[in-house]
């Protein structure tokens, strides 16, 4: 048979991962479309209209005010004006994930993403999470399929945290609806933090440089070759796989953070102030979860109820980045020692943007 033929192994081999990767393009476009990019446009459209931010506190949703007890409305009220906010989001999230485990080659996705140097990885991550623009959370589910492709923790973390942090949809609204201040420390925090802190990440995991092995530097052959198996079968395991684990656990601490969700920030004029205050305020900030854009309204109201620009300042940067069911859905995949440094990492750069928005 000519090496040319149709039926050439290599030819199909090829064939499969260009459909493979098309079928991947098809569903991150069309998500992304459908989830993020034309309703984050119309709220951008808003927002430039009217100067004001649209969107609620779900840290309130059912009424819960701060220094209220735990209890089961807390919890269920906020879980479902959490995940009516982001419910979209993660079914695209679980659909990538699957096709970027089932669809794509492992060789190819490290080449794109891994590199030689963490900084270097970091800021290919980072880069790759801008045009997602997904939580936390509805990250989490890609963070997985990276790492079981191989990919390294500089890119893996920068992916995770550049997500929502240099969301450049969220960048917008900042411009639109709150002082300049914000999106400048925003911006520059971000940056710092998904580059240069992944990067101190990777090193504290995995040293300054990494193998050839896993950059894919040296292995050509393997770099267009598909998964075994069948396609569509590969593809219904890994987003079972992914969705049974990850969903389950997602909701659980969703609700946990719901029901205590009054005493994670009992924020006012009175009580916050000093330093500590701001550590504690970067902490807790980092265990809480939100929707895209959910630091906004949060952000506005403890500023109108006169709280510093320290406190604010670490809020801005730690709501929307790793939150506590973040954490626990991807400490599996990216390891322990990588989820502390990355949760440390969140607070660091808390402290960080407490600083710099209190000093602009």
């Amino acid at each position: 048979m000519s090496a040319h033929s149709p039926s050439s192994p290599r030819l199909l081999s090829r064939r499969t991962v260009t459909i493979g990767l098309a079928v991947t393009a098809l569903v991150f476009v069309v998500g992304l479309l459908w989830a993020k990019w034309v309703p984050y446009v119309g709220q951008a459209v808003k927002a430039a209209g009217s100067g004001t931010w649209s969107g609620s506190n779900t840290l309130t949703a059912g009424g819960v005010q701060p220094g209220d007890p735990p209890s089961w409305h807390a919890a269920t009220s906020f879980a479902i004006a959490y995940g009516t906010s982001i419910w979209k989001a993660l079914v695209v999230a679980l659909l990538l994930s699957a096709a970027l485990q089932a669809l794509v080659p492992p060789d190819l996705l490290r080449r794109v993403l891994n590199r030689r140097s963490p900084v270097t990885g970091a800021l290919a991550g980072g880069l790759a999470g801008t045009p997602s623009m997904m939580c936390t959370c509805c990250t989490a589910p890609v963070v997985v399929a990276m790492r079981r492709s191989g990919v390294a923790t500089a890119a893996t973390v920068a992916y995770w945290l550049g997500n929502p942090l240099l969301n450049p949809a969220v960048l917008v609204f900042l411009v639109f609806v709150a002082p300049w201040e914000w999106t400048v420390t925003r911006l520059v925090v971000g940056i710092v933090v998904v580059v240069g802190g992944a990067a101190l990440v990777a090193r504290f995991t995995e040293g300054r440089t990494l193998p050839a092995e896993i950059t894919g530097e040296g292995t050509p052959a393997t770099a267009t070759e598909p998964r075994p198996g069948n396609a569509a079968t590969r593809f219904l395991r890994a987003l079972a796989r992914t969705a049974l684990i990850i969903v389950p656990e997602y909701l659980v601490i969703v609700l946990l953070v719901g029901a205590f969700r009054g005493w994670l920030l009992p924020l006012d004029a009175a009580t916050a102030s000093g330093l500590l205050f701001v550590l504690v305020a970067a902490v807790l900030g980092t265990l809480v979860v939100i929707p895209t854009a959910g630091e906004i309204p949060v952000l506005q109201g403890l500023a109108l109820a006169g709280v510093a620009a320290g406190p604010l300042g670490a809020l801005l940067i730690t709501l929307p980045i790793v939150s506590l069911p973040g954490i626990v859905m991807v400490a599996r995949a990216l390891g322990p020692r990588a989820t502390a440094a990355t949760g440390a990492l969140a607070v660091v750069g808390g402290l960080l943007g407490a600083g710099m928005l209190a000093v602009l």
